[in-house]
């Protein structure tokens, strides 16, 4: 019989915040597949577990992953644990998971702390509807685009940041979104955590006085979309009906088409479109 990969959420601060379930699964399996194994040591033996280790990382996740695979296939049981929080969600996990699934080798997630909804739930921003951008990417093409993706997001935006990158980030993302609502939460359920809960600027100017440390989750408010519609009729109205009537028909527009899209870009009917033209 062929074994199966446990993903194993495990606490990102406070190791009281670990399942019954963990536990008992990280005792019973044959292998435990860790990020960094000392880390992980501090937890095991914590919680009086010795079931051997083996590194599993960025850096060997494909060939390491084939390793494992194999153990599985010889009807191994592993475990898959990363340093802080559930493995897959922006690590390396997400490769071994993959790879499983194309060997069709079971698969199962153990639930538990993961640092990007802890920090949703503390930031008193909407979390009806969210989406997550784990750590930017440093190269400045792709973390770019990125960005400019994010300029126009209804959505609570949430992102990873190391307190080395901290400063350099929050001024990107307030140049791209200017000066939204957001929460900065560090050192999620130690015994140092903060949530500071204002603007951009706000924030910037405290890290301007104050360095970074410890580990961010940064929870952006997303646009709000009814305010930027009233600022773009804001802007159109600007112009006269005529000029605004111009740019559609030097596009190829025929004049009702022309006055259908002024009526809505100016949220009015297209019978004061037509008035104001008369």
């Amino acid at each position: 019989m062929r074994g199966k990969l446990y993903i194993c959420a495990t606490p990102i601060g406070n190791l009281e915040d670990i399942t019954w379930r963990v536990i008992r699964t990280l005792k019973e399996v044959d292998l435990i597949a860790a990020e960094d194994t000392r880390h992980s040591r501090k937890l095991l033996n914590y919680f009086e577990i010795s079931t051997p280790l083996t590194s599993y990382h960025e850096y060997n996740k494909y060939d390491k992953a084939k390793e494992l695979i194999k153990r599985m296939r010889g009807g191994e049981n592993i475990a898959l644990v990363t340093d802080a929080g559930t493995p897959a969600i922006s690590d390396p996990g997400e490769v071994l998971v993959k790879m499983c699934c194309e060997e069709n080798i079971e698969v199962t997630s153990l639930p538990g702390a993961t640092a990007c909804i802890t920090a949703l739930t503390l930031s008193a921003l909407s979390s009806k509807r969210f989406c997550f951008e784990g750590f930017l990417p440093r190269e400045k093409k792709q973390r770019k685009e990125i960005l400019n993706q994010i300029e126009n997001e209804e959505r609570t935006i949430l992102f990873y940041e190391a307190p080395h990158h901290l400063k350099e980030t929050l001024k990107e993302i307030y140049e791209k979104v200017g000066n939204r609502k957001i929460a900065v939460c560090r050192e999620l359920t130690k015994k140092y955590e903060t949530v500071f809960r204002g603007t951009m600027e706000e924030i910037i100017e405290y890290y301007e006085k104050n360095n970074p440390r410890g580990e961010y989750v940064l929870v952006l408010d997303g646009i709000n979309k009814t305010k930027r519609i009233q600022e773009e009729q804001k802007n159109w109205k600007e112009i006269d009906v005529e000029d605004h009537m111009k740019i559609y028909e030097e596009k190829g527009l025929c004049k009702k088409d022309a006055m259908r899209q002024v009526a809505r870009d100016r949220g009015i009917s297209r019978r004061e479109v037509y008035k104001l033209l008369l």
